[in-house]
């Protein structure tokens, strides 16, 4: 048999498997229906997965401890969602909200273990957008509307990390707040 012949075939094979079963991989055979992903906390430097998981633990042994009565809520699927980027001069905090405004998930500097001056970094912030994107991809989150407020250092490089996160961003607003003569200044201090 030719090459082509052969790779006709094997092309045939493959559509009758992807029609039968919706799901196929490299290797060309058919695969069960579980969804393989991967783990995207890998990306994450060690010393910040290491703080996470020391984080996650805690959480865990708390809420053993404290067994509320409240039901657990439904696993909710969110497609569009805005993302509130609250970028100061000593922190960033990201969160990210559904249409209504209920939180999916949210990240700052200080729970990825950045302290002090570092806190304020476009570093940081890259790493804080992607541990706010894990989560809520996890929702199904696919597109975004970002608000940026703040002048610190992270907006830019936490926009970026959104989009390459696997975020579609379609707008982008400024929601800085800025004083147009307002209020009343304070009086002058005497000396």
């Amino acid at each position: 048999m030719s090459e082509e012949k052969k790779t006709k075939t094997e092309e045939v094979k493959l559509t009758e498997t992807v029609q039968a079963d919706d799901v196929f991989n490299i290797d060309d055979a058919p695969v069960e229906k579980t969804v393989v992903k991967k783990d995207d906390m890998d990306d994450l430097p060690e010393d910040i997965k290491k703080k996470l998981e020391k984080n996650k633990i805690a959480r865990n042994a708390k809420a053993k401890k404290s067994k509320s009565k409240k039901a657990k809520k439904a696993d909710r699927k969110v497609t569009i969602g805005k993302v509130f980027i609250n970028s100061t001069y000593n922190n960033t905090i990201i969160t990210i909200t559904d249409l209504e405004g209920n939180v999916i998930s949210w990240a700052n500097a200080g729970l990825a273990g950045f302290k002090g001056p570092k806190k304020s970094t476009p570093y940081a912030a890259q790493i804080i957008t992607k541990i706010a994107c894990i989560r809520a991809k996890e929702m199904g989150l696919t597109e975004v509307s970002v608000f940026i407020k703040g002048v610190g250092t992270g907006r830019e490089s936490a926009v970026r990390a959104l989009n390459a996160n696997g975020l579609n961003v379609t707008y982008i607003k400024d929601i800085t707040p800025i004083p147009h003569n307002g209020c009343r200044a304070r009086k002058p201090r005497r000396v």
